[in-house]
């Protein structure tokens, strides 16, 4: 059984279970005598693409260089807020969609209430008892329809009574029928902003359906059932038509929806079966109270395989081929201007929620990312052209549904980092590296290339290195020996890692598609230019090319480790001393409180099981969920924030199997807990996936099943055996 389930409706938002299609989202709260749904659509953003580029950056650019390099950072980062911040400062946000509230009649006293999210088949329901009445409530929302679906339902005839409102808080032109059995809200999204449109429709059996000014009406049917669907023109030229003829197509067709439904998503769900032997004593406990157990410290091992299932899940719901990437909250905010506007935050939080994409068997919810990148390069290039005087492209630390490139806000910690686009091209490595597909590699070369040839540019030499400057190290502060604060440098620690990367990554591609070429040459040279990854007389990694003080030592962004975790340039078997260096790091960052957002400690979690040392990447997987996670399950920074569930997801991947190109590890980071189990699905480097059981805490077997031509070494432990399959092929360890 892999469910969240609930003996109480939800109180608040962060109560409410998640359903999703990809490309819409909603929130259902299971509240009787009224039904709450707060919904969304991805491409719900206020206002339209603005120009926001600063047009004095690049004059001032060397004057904000000198005073860096001459120590005097507190005068380089006041011209920087005036130099290099956005104008206007800020992009336009996402914003929610709104909500559906349908009041039942004939509802009394309410007993014997259950409501539950099966993750195996993504159906929500609701049964509960009135007037010696059981009624029942089922939805969920197809990808292959592009609806929500809810269906209500009771054990004695024409019971079903009740009338539907579609809501939005503001910002929206009008409300109109649509035939007998519909209602429509419509509206515009601001200046230069999308026209939206979000649809119900009626379908009873017995009773009657009607439509009375805004309110959408069945009374004493048998069962009814209603469909949800909206969009914008963001995709879709004339709403109005494409969302009635997703609905009209839909219509009383319930039992055919509901199979299109639970095949597409198993399809993707079944790819992986985790297990940790018998767990009906903690399933037997409602999800809110192990909450609160763990909260308390009562062991829950079952939590492991709940958190991992409803980590894919959620990927599932927010990002599917066609749609937009999973934001700061994935597909659910409740918010008109939400937290950090609901963005692409790609200074970690975007990334982090496509850890769990390639090694979790769901190569296909990355996609939506990638269409995001090659959506950016355009803006990319007009920034690094207009603000630097560069070539190539280059991001900051935040993006938008435009694919917006300019720098975020007015904040020295993080504002004036120009390594976000980097970062996101090593994704299109990656899944490659996973895939070995190499019409897609082609198709990111240019891309990746683009993102390298900026810096080929950017970057300054300095003390016989090639530097960033400006440099910061997200979202950190350091203190100066004269007792200043300052955020901004040259050629900190991550800017050097993630380059080492994007240029190891550009030249192994140009290898494997014959681009061989000047570029690459060039490439090649500033790689072996960046300053390496080095240890401090402490003990711990560098984060800063000085060994600053900390303002917060026990600061939520562990930047300097992006080497160790997602990197692979510090491993546990092949760089041992940094590697014992970056345990050094975490344990002193975790003694000043580090790990206290919840996406923070899910890539301490990912940390540790890198380092092999299950004690510890379970020790703080316990800690996430007693700090840091919501009733629903739901990732708490706080608030809601869906990258730690992404991350915390692929740490426990992490935890059963690593990969490089070069080896397969088994069972790198088994904790005590897990003592009998098996997961099977989990993709490798290299084209394969793997499946391994564990008895007693040890190796019992391992099955790999090559998906294409695959030579490799397989480790656990200090057992070591090279494998050669030919695609199709499967050898069992």
């Amino acid at each position: 059984m892999s469910k969240l389930w609930y003996k109480e409706a939800a109180g608040e938002w962060n109560e409410a279970l998640p359903l999703g299609n990809g490309r819409m989202g909603a929130m259902v709260y299971g509240t009787v005598p009224e039904e709450h749904i707060q919904v969304n659509e991805d491409s719900i953003w206020y206002g339209g693409k603005v120009d926001r580029t600063n047009p004095d950056t690049r004059k001032n650019l060397p004057e904000i260089r000198r005073l860096i390099l001459n120590g005097e950072i507190k005068k380089a980062e006041r011209l920087m807020r005036f130099a290099m911040s956005g104008c206007p400062d800020s992009a336009h946000p996402s914003q929610t969609l709104g909500d559906i509230h349908i009041a039942f009649e004939n509802i009394g006293e309410v007993t014997d209430y259950y409501r539950e999210l099966d993750l195996e088949t993504a159906v929500y329901k609701s049964t509960f008892t009135t007037d010696g009445t059981v009624y029942e409530r089922e939805m969920f929302f197809s990808n292959p329809d592009d609806l929500l679906v809810m269906r209500f339902s009771a054990d004695r005839p024409g019971r079903i009574s009740f009338s539907a409102m579609l809501r939005r808080w503001k910002f929206f032109d009008g409300i109109e029928k649509c035939g007998n059995d519909g209602i429509r809200l419509f509206g515009n999204l601001g200046k230069g902003g999308f026209d939206f449109a979000m649809e119900l429709k009626a379908f009873a059996k017995g009773g009657r359906v009607s439509v009375i000014g805004e309110n959408l009406l069945v009374e004493n049917a048998d069962e009814a059932v209603l469909y949800f669907t909206a969009g914008t023109t963001y995709r879709m030229k004339n709403i109005n038509s494409s969302v009635e003829a997703i609905l009209e197509k839909a219509y009383g067709e319930y039992d055919t929806l509901m199979e299109n439904h639970v095949a597409d998503y198993k399809r993707y769900f079944d790819r992986v079966d985790f297990n940790l032997g018998d767990l009906s004593t903690f399933d037997a406990v409602a999800t809110d109270i192990r909450i609160q157990n763990a909260m308390a410290g009562k062991a829950d091992v079952g939590l492991a395989k709940l958190y991992f299932d409803f980590g894919r899940y959620l990927l599932l719901a927010c990002s599917r081929p066609g749609t937009l990437p999973a934001t700061l909250q994935g597909i659910w905010n409740q918010d008109m201007t939400p937290p950090w506007d609901c963005k692409y935050t790609i200074n970690i939080n975007t990334q982090m929620n496509y850890w769990p994409a390639e090694n979790c068997n769901l190569s296909e919810c990355h996609e939506p990312l990638f269409d995001l990148i090659e959506k950016m390069v355009e803006n990319g290039e007009y920034v690094a052209e207009k603000m630097y005087g560069c070539r190539g492209f280059v991001c900051h630390h935040n993006t938008d549904i435009w694919g917006d490139c300019v720098t975020q806000d007015l904040w020295l910690p993080g504002s004036y980092w120009v390594m976000g686009a980097a970062w996101l091209c090593t994704h299109q490595w990656t899944h490659y590296e996973y895939t070995g597909d190499e019409a897609f590699l082609r198709k990111a070369f240019p891309i990746m290339r683009k993102a390298a040839l900026f810096f080929l540019d950017f970057l300054i030499e300095d003390g016989g290195y090639l530097k960033t400057c400006p440099s910061v190290s997200p979202e950190n502060t350091f203190i100066l020996p004269n007792g200043e604060k300052g955020s901004n440098t040259a050629g900190v620690t991550m800017d050097n890692q993630i380059l080492r990367d994007l240029f190891t990554q550009c030249i192994k591609a140009a290898q494997i598609l014959g681009e061989e070429d000047e570029l690459n040459e060039e490439i090649k040279a500033a790689r072996e230019k960046l300053m390496p990854t080095r240890i401090a007389s402490n003990g711990t990694i560098m984060e800063w090319q000085e060994e600053y003080e900390e303002a917060e030592p026990g600061h939520r962004h562990i930047s300097h480790l992006y080497g160790l975790h997602p990197s692979e340039q510090i491993t546990a078997d092949g760089t041992p001393e940094l590697a014992e260096a970056a345990r050094k790091t975490l344990e002193r960052r975790l003694s000043f409180g580090g790990g206290h957002t919840g996406w923070s400690r899910a890539w301490i979690i990912n940390h540790y099981a890198k380092l092999w040392d299950g004690e510890e990447a379970y020790r703080n997987l316990e800690q996430l969920f007693a700090k840091s996670t919501l009733p629903n399950l739901f990732d708490n920074h706080p608030p809601f924030q869906i990258d730690g569930n992404f991350g915390a997801t692929a740490a426990i991947a992490e935890m059963l199997v690593q990969s490089t190109m070069e080896r397969i590890v088994l069972l790198p980071a088994l904790p005590k807990a897990w003592t009998n189990g098996y997961i099977k699905g989990l993709c490798v480097k290299g084209g394969a996936t793997v499946d391994i059981v564990w008895e007693d805490g040890k190796l019992s077997k391992a099955v790999i099943h090559a998906k294409r031509d695959l030579k490799t070494i397989v480790k656990y432990g200090e057992n070591i055996r090279q494998i050669v399959l030919k695609a199709g092929e499967e050898v069992t360890v």
